[in-house]
């Protein structure tokens, strides 16, 4: 149990041998508090009511703002994403790269409802987006991917379709080839096996995650590392992300 007493400016924790109490602002606080805020956050969806340049994008603000800073330091030419949706992310990364003045960006979907693309075709940025739809796993589709990059293309990939460890796995492997040295492939929603037992999640969710496939991965690779991105600036006592991407960012080395 976590009792937040304000005025002492404390953090009180029941643990198996009493009480632990950190300062409130405390790194130590700032995760149980963080960790107590994304289940809340999960339990009434909060990520559910975001919106970039007029399209919904259903993720946790802090995660766009750190893959922004992750896309203006790699700069790469090309950002591949799998899992439309609304498009909202999409259209996030396209219009930093208009303000960049390079990149364009690949998404694929299993469907991609009329509705949605017609909203993203007509959107302003719309001519730095290319879609394709299918299973971002078929084989069809991932040469459909291929042929939408150039020889010397450098470029970034975000995994944020089906996230079931089987599927995710197959994505790493499928795409690992589109990810430049020292660029990444960001595999999104670990927080699924952090959640279990919340509503709308499953009981498998345990090990059936992202975070699983992930590991899966990397036993077969040696290229690639499991590797927190470097954010150019921090005057505060917080290093840890406030996340639903833990454990996702891979960094091509070879």
């Amino acid at each position: 149990m976590l009792k937040i007493d304000l005025e002492a400016g404390l953090l009180e924790v029941d643990t198996r041998d009493g009480v632990d109490r950190h300062p409130i602002g405390s790194p130590q606080a700032f995760r149980l508090l963080s960790q107590a805020w994304l289940r809340s956050g999960w339990d009434a969806k909060y990520v559910y009511g975001f919106s970039w340049m007029g399209r919904p994008i259903i993720q946790l603000p802090e995660d766009m703002m750190r893959i922004q800073e992750v896309l203006y330091r790699i700069q790469p030419d090309v950002v591949i994403e799998t899992g439309i949706a609304h498009g909202g992310s999409l259209i996030f990364y396209a219009s930093l790269f208009k303000a960049m003045g390079k990149g364009r960006v690949v998404g694929v979907d299993i469907e991609i409802r009329p509705h949605n693309r017609q909203a993203i075709e007509a959107h302003e940025v719309s001519d730095l987006i290319a879609m394709i739809e299918g299973s971002s796993i078929d084989a069809d589709v991932v040469s459909q991917v291929r042929r939408q990059l150039r020889p010397a293309d450098r470029g970034l990939v975000i995994l944020d379709s089906n996230h079931t460890r089987a599927h995710v796995l197959a994505e790493l492997r499928a795409y690992a080839e589109f990810v430049a040295v020292d660029s990444y492939i960001v595999a999104c929603d670990g927080i699924m096996q952090e959640v279990v037992g919340a509503p709308r999640t499953h009981p498998d969710w345990i090990t059936d995650n992202p975070q699983s496939a992930v590991k899966d991965f990397l036993a077969e690779r040696d290229d690639f590392i499991l590797e927190e991105p470097v954010f150019p600036f921090n005057e505060g006592s917080i290093t840890e992300r406030v996340t639903y991407w833990p454990n996702a960012f891979l960094r091509r080395i070879k």
